[in-house]
């Protein structure tokens, strides 16, 4: 008797092609031959379907399939295209729909929704036209502190993330990053304090929306900020549970609950913050944070206990609709 059939999705046409090559691999390690077939399905840089070496479609795939563990990171992972071809297929997933992963994944909505919900979140320009970038960078270098962190509207990893000062600095960033298709630019004060990132994950324990132990993130001394080398070159110091006083540690798992909820996400997110000396800011939330090795939910997993093969076959439950909230 065959088990469940279980398609692990990853690669894909973004920026965050070899993390989610390192997620996929870290799933297809650690999920049990005895009680799932599991399947290897890659998606190469533009966008064609691979399994066993052969080239494929979603046409012949996704129909033999029962789950899909959904590995892809960044665009079209999570800005809600695959799960547009996951849903039109009618296969359940993990992760959150496609809706949802839209909204998140834009980090001026994902924003807005924050501050309806009462967070912090530190002030932002968002430039979307190249013909804006003049006067919006002027009004930038004029009313904000420098140096400002530049970063695409959708993306993650840090991948296209710097901190510049000055107009030229900053132009030259902005219009950088808008001659490329990344749903326009946020260009953001600096809050300086520690980073902070709190996990949650539906059904877990019996508990609706169970917290995971929040995780202090200390970039080396040469890094301006976490950027996309230092998350993955093992130079970052990553402390689990973090060492902020328990009432900090109460509000970054609060406000990780509050943004799961406020963005409907479902399953399981991760969502990042600055701790300063003026209050918890949040920056963004990750619909599908990776879950390679060095990644930071399996390390919040690992510290109360939960192994990483149970975790997966808890995801594979969610999305099958077993334990749902």
């Amino acid at each position: 008797m065959r088990g469940t059939v279980v398609a692990i999705v990853r690669g894909g046409p973004s920026s965050e092609h070899e993390v989610s090559l390192k997620s996929g691999h870290a799933m297809l390690s650690n999920l049990s031959r005895d009680h799932y077939t599991v399947r290897d399905i890659y998606i190469d840089r533009q966008g064609v379907w691979h399994e066993r070496g052969l080239a494929t479609t979603p046409a012949r795939v996704l129909p033999g399939v029962d789950v899909v563990l959904n590995a892809l990171h960044g665009e079209y992972g999570e800005d809600g295209e695959i799960q547009k071809v996951f849903e039109k297929y009618g296969v359940p997933y993990t992760g959150s729909d496609s809706f949802a992963s839209f909204v998140a994944m834009h980090k001026v909505m994902a924003k807005e929704k924050a501050k309806e919900a009462g967070l912090k979140t530190p002030k932002y320009k968002f430039i979307e036209r190249l013909e804006d970038a003049d006067e919006v960078v002027h009004e930038i270098i004029r009313t904000f502190s420098q140096p400002v962190i530049i970063k695409p509207a959708r993306g993650g990893s840090s991948v296209g993330v710097t901190m510049e000062a000055g107009y030229q600095p900053v132009h030259q960033a902005v219009t950088g990053l808008l001659a490329k298709d990344i749903g326009g630019v946020l260009v953001e004060e600096v809050i300086r304090g520690t980073e902070a990132t709190a996990g949650v994950v539906e059904g877990l324990r019996n508990e609706s929306l169970y917290a995971l132990p929040p995780i202090e993130i200390i970039p080396p001394d040469h890094a301006p900020f976490f950027t996309y080398d230092v998350k993955y070159s093992g130079e970052t110091r990553e402390i689990v549970p973090g060492r902020f006083p328990k009432h900090i540690m109460d509000e970054l798992i609060q406000s990780a609950r509050t943004m799961h909820d406020v963005l409907g996400l479902r399953h399981y997110s991760r969502s990042d913050f600055i701790v300063s000396p003026r209050g918890i800011y949040y920056l963004e939330t990750n619909t599908l944070p990776g879950l390679t090795a060095e990644s930071l939910l399996p390390k919040s997993l690992k510290a109360v206990g939960v192994e990483y093969p149970d975790f997966l076959t808890h995801l594979i439950g969610l999305a099958l609709g077993r334990g749902k909230r």
